[in-house]
């Protein structure tokens, strides 16, 4: 990758997109659906990344910046769940509104900064650079995953086109 902070920062910028028009204009009830039990639906995707924009990624780069150590982050015991009263499309917009602060907190980030180390308290000496790398995956990999659960209902329903989805279908792989 020739820039890495130009493509962190493109990655991350598209996000809040993707998840604002998801919110308008998907179903509820199709994004509260999980595919199969004890996996996220696309609203807990969601929800985990606010959770991630709050505690974690603008606050490790912030503690990188002041030559600070971190801890982990446990999803399952510091994570939060959607509130059921909050429509998808507010989530969204919280989601957009702190990513609008982490990109703020990105962009003042060099190139001479990413070499810059921290401890993680699970993971060791670990270095900026890898922490914006593992930031836009970690963007990537949920949208991915929202996407996914999203895709289950049609490819319940496809019929004899069923196995052109074998890579995407969980039943397939449980």
């Amino acid at each position: 990758m020739k820039n890495l902070l130009i493509s962190v920062q493109a990655v991350l910028s598209t996000t809040p997109a993707r998840w604002l028009k998801l919110a308008e204009t998907v179903p509820n009830d199709l994004l509260s659906r999980s595919p199969i039990e004890k996996e996220w639906s696309a609203l807990e995707c969601l929800q985990h990344l606010i959770d991630t924009e709050q505690s974690v990624f603008p606050v490790r780069v912030k503690a990188f910046l002041a030559g600070k150590d971190f801890p982990n982050f446990d999803p399952d015991a510091q994570g939060g769940k959607p509130d059921q009263k909050q429509s998808a499309s507010a989530l969204a917009s919280e989601f957009a509104s702190l990513r609008a602060g982490s990109l703020e907190i990105l962009s003042k980030v060099t190139s001479s900064d990413l070499t810059r180390t921290a401890h993680h308290s699970t993971l060791g000496l670990v270095s900026l650079e890898e922490l914006l790398h593992e930031w836009a995956g970690h963007d990537l990999m949920h949208t991915v995953q929202a996407e996914r659960a999203l895709l289950q209902p049609f490819i319940a329903g496809v019929g004899p086109w069923r196995s052109y989805f074998k890579d995407h279908d969980v039943e397939a792989h449980s």
